[in-house]
């Protein structure tokens, strides 16, 4: 029988019983509960019920076993055959108890044996293709990246492959906006899935660097409140005003992803606040100090390769690369053991737990992408930002 569904339980009977003896106490104590239209015998001689398998064991003197059900009836009838056995409270004298532990999606098993299947046929013929079909390439790699959705988490969020083991995730609203993305290759991508932020979110964002990426529409700004007030977010992205993701062209979505905000200025942005007086005298802090020292060609050079990279480098007092790092392990690189540290270049905003941790370690220039929080800046540091350096 070609089963819809599959009715897994579990049986304990006080006394030594065998498999006729259950099957028998399941159709007995059954009869007539729901209806004749769905009765147990009348259901089986339709071929609407599959044959009930039992397998038992007798140990200590009871008997324990699983019941197995195929069912080619609806979701809802289904369920409640799966309720109705759990009735059976004897088989034979005995006393027993029943307990309804799974119902299986034959369909949706099958479903997912042929997804991976034909992932597996499409990479192989993808391979295969002459360079003069690249257009029905395309295609097909799009269909395997759609077919690339997961789940990830305890919360069973639509995500894309590389979630779990990428430095940097996009974080996006639905699982159309996961599709899409997938799509175009971004990989690193997770939806929130509703306007209440999940922890698998939350928990994500205290260990990777986090890009979040919403519609152009009043929805989207809800939902960058909560992101922003629940999780550790780095920057923020945007679709056009009143467009959404999920339908955004690969153009489109790189353009949106290279004009990304740090958080603290897009929060900025909203509420419109003046430039507090201790961020205006870090700058002319930062004016009066930058004409002291002299970087090499090299190392300006750099700067304009590292935007966008969210990457970190520490430099000896020669100018030396001693460590590169992600931007997001800088903290805990600097409490470890570092000799000779001079100065930290790194596409990120210069905070105050930065500012410390770095001149703890003995750095007397600290380069960032911009200023953050940092406000109480030692004697013998200068900070500089891109736009010192690069104007």
């Amino acid at each position: 029988m070609n089963a819809k569904y599959l009715i897994y339980a579990s049986i304990e009977v006080d006394g030594i019983v065998e498999k006729p003896d259950i099957i028998g106490a399941i159709f007995g104590q059954t009869e007539s509960i729901l209806g004749e239209d769905l009765d147990l015998r009348e259901l089986r001689k339709s071929g609407r019920i599959g044959r009930i398998d039992v397998r038992v064991e007798n140990k200590g003197g009871k008997s324990y076993g699983t019941i197995t059900i195929p069912s080619n009836l609806d979701r809802a009838e289904t369920a409640l055959i799966a309720a109705a056995i759990e009735i059976v409270d004897k088989v034979g004298p005995y006393s027993a108890k029943v307990r309804v532990f799974k119902i299986e999606d034959v369909r949706a098993e099958k479903r997912k044996r042929i997804i991976e299947r034909a992932k597996e046929i499409l990479r192989k013929w993808v391979e295969e293709e002459m360079p003069e079909t690249k257009e029905l390439t395309e295609e097909v790699l799009k269909a395997v990246r759609e077919a690339e959705v997961i789940k990830y988490g305890p919360d069973n969020l639509p995500a894309g492959p590389d979630v779990g083991r990428a430095d940097t995730i996009i974080v996006v609203e639905g699982r159309a906006d996961v599709i899409n993305l997938l799509k175009h290759g971004y990989k690193n991508v997770i939806a929130v899935g509703g306007a209440t932020i999940p922890k698998t979110i939350v928990e994500l964002s205290k260990k990777k660097t986090v890009i979040a990426f919403v519609d152009g529409d009043r929805g989207g700004e809800l939902i960058l409140r909560n992101l922003t007030s629940a999780a550790d977010i780095d920057y923020i992205a945007r679709a056009p005003p009143g467009r959404e993701v999920e339908e955004l062209s690969g153009k489109e979505i790189v353009k949106c992803l290279r004009n990304k905000l740090p958080v603290e200025e897009y929060l900025e942005s909203l509420t419109k606040e003046k430039v507090p007086v201790e961020k205006a005298k870090i700058s002319e802090k930062i004016e009066e100090k930058a004409f002291e020292i002299e970087l090499p060609d090299s190392v300006v050079a750099n700067i304009e390769v590292l935007k966008g990279t969210l990457l970190a480098q520490i430099y000896d007092k020669e100018w030396n690369m001693i460590k590169e790092v992600p931007v997001r392990d800088l903290l805990n690189t600097l409490k470890e053991e570092i000799e000779s540290a001079y100065a930290i270049v790194f596409d990120g905003i210069v905070t105050q737990r930065i500012v410390d941790a770095a001149y703890s370690k003995g750095v007397r220039i600290l380069i960032g992408a911009r200023i953050g929080d940092a406000t109480r800046i030692p004697e013998k540091m200068t900070i500089l930002t891109y736009s010192d350096l690069l104007s």
